[in-house]
């Protein structure tokens, strides 16, 4: 390995902005810079951007324009799913698992000190949760439901869709009775690279996507919202986004955001596989390793490993030195000293700890993948020797 490359393997935290994105954005970083409310013909120029972008995402999600509303990432975007759809109430269930994101569960940790129930399905060992166990704890009470399709740490996929049909056919017994609909978002931010995102498929009433997660800029987000689908907006101000999402627009990024969809290749699922099962395989030939989540339901860029004696802040480290770039888990808790609470909900503190996170993107390669391998068997024995 050449001493100055780097090999970038935390795509789940963000990915490497696409070329093409950054030519689509340029017009709206310079010349086009008037604010896309104003009538005069550059902002309308501005506007015109903004509402073919949303159109291009709606089009990938199969959904409608005025379903489409720009947020700042993903973050955002959950937070008003949640926030937005439960705004008036007092009290009621909402159900979830206990692996989301951070920007799911503290928001939902909120709403619990404020009375709402909050139920959190535990996966099975293997990561994927019991579609029974959400049916089981559908009732009266129940006023929203939040599964991730796709998990961030450990790459298992749930069955959203399945989810949603359990959830429309406990609806229309409630429509009978004149009650309000249990509405169903699902954080989409690690599958819209890799998983089928058509809405009406899936099922899903609210649906996340995050720019920085698909070679996109970051700072841009999408929330999904189905039509007739009422939520409350979080912040006040302007009209911007059908009253959702006030303040002037991000034209540039909600411009890049769009391309970053529009290059979204299904054919590069292949490859990237192909490098994940290469990784998994010969790190898994190292003696007292263990494959965190499902090898079967996971995303084809996602390796979640753990090592036996090796701390894995201590590997990432040892990593860098290297110029190897991956991770513990997630980026937005990993200046917390607490282990994984994703890897211990489905095992233990010890294996949590020990664990590393390598996600692909579309640069990878198979040749930085051997590269990668190699390092990391030499690295795992140095670290065991001193332990």
């Amino acid at each position: 390995m050449a001493p100055n490359r780097i090999i970038y393997v935390d795509n789940a935290s963000t990915t490497q902005i696409d070329k093409r994105v950054l030519v689509s954005m340029n017009p709206f970083l310079g010349p086009v810079y008037a604010n896309p409310s104003s009538i005069y013909s550059s902002g309308l120029k501005a506007k015109e951007a903004i509402e073919k972008s949303r159109e291009m995402i709606a089009e990938f999600l199969d959904a409608k324009s005025q379903e489409i509303i720009f947020t700042a990432g993903g973050t955002e975007a959950n937070n008003l799913a949640i926030f937005g759809s439960t705004s008036g109430l007092q009290k009621g269930k909402i159900i979830t698992t206990a692996i989301e994101h951070p920007s799911v569960l503290r928001p939902l940790e909120r709403l619990e000190k404020n009375g709402f129930e909050i139920v959190k399905i535990k996966p099975k060992k293997n990561g994927v949760i019991e579609v029974e166990e959400v049916k089981k704890n559908l009732d009266r009470n129940t006023v929203l439901v939040s599964i991730m399709y796709a998990n961030n740490e450990i790459g298992t996929i749930q069955p959203i869709a399945e989810v949603a049909k359990i959830i429309k056919k406990f609806n229309s017994q409630r429509l009978a009775l004149n009650a309000r609909p249990i509405l169903f978002h699902s954080d989409a931010c690690q599958a819209t690279q890799y998983l089928a995102m058509n809405t009406k498929k899936l099922g899903a009433d609210m649906m996340t996507i995050n720019g920085s997660k698909i070679h996109g800029p970051k700072g841009t987000g999408v929330l999904f919202v189905k039509e007739g689908v009422k939520i409350e907006p979080q912040t006040l101000g302007g009209d911007q986004e059908y009253g959702l999402r006030p303040g002037t627009e991000n034209v540039a990024g909600i411009v890049g955001l769009a391309k970053a969809v529009a290059l979204i290749d299904k054919a590069d699922i292949a490859k990237t596989k192909k490098i994940r099962d290469y990784i998994i395989s010969e790190l898994l030939k190292i003696k007292g390793t263990w494959l965190n989540g499902c090898r079967r339901r996971r995303l084809p860029n996602n390796i979640n490993i753990s090592f036996r004696g090796v701390e894995g802040e201590s590997l990432v480290l040892y990593l860098d030195r290297k110029n190897i770039f991956a991770s513990t888990g997630s980026a937005c808790s990993s200046r917390s000293l607490e282990p994984s609470h994703v890897i211990t909900a489905i095992s233990n503190r010890e294996i949590a700890h020990s664990s590393l996170r390598i996600t692909l993107g579309r640069y990878n390669t198979l040749s930085e993948a051997k590269i990668i391998v190699s390092e990391i068997k030499k690295s795992v024995e140095k670290l065991r020797g001193v332990s």
